[in-house]
């Protein structure tokens, strides 16, 4: 199985967005809650470069912090669709 990471904030229309395609797809992944506070958010800047949420790791395919849900949602299709 895929080693999928989702750096996701809880209530966020855009990571809600890549949710539904992992589910759609039936992927696995490891969620990571960031914080409300984007000066807090060291983890998510430290694999992406930038506060914002969603971003999407996913080693096996050498994405190491792939930001904007519509790229994620595309990238998922490509990588993982049918």
């Amino acid at each position: 199985m895929a080693t999928l990471e989702l750096y996701e904030l809880e209530g966020c229309p855009y990571c809600a967005k890549v949710i539904t395609k992992l589910d759609e797809l039936g992927l696995e992944y490891e969620s990571h809650m960031v914080p409300r506070s984007h000066s807090e958010r060291t983890e998510v800047e430290a694999v992406s470069g930038q506060t914002g949420v969603p971003v999407l790791v996913d080693e096996d395919h050498g994405v190491e912090g792939m930001p904007e849900s519509d790229d994620i949602v595309e990238y998922l299709e490509e990588t993982y669709g049918s």
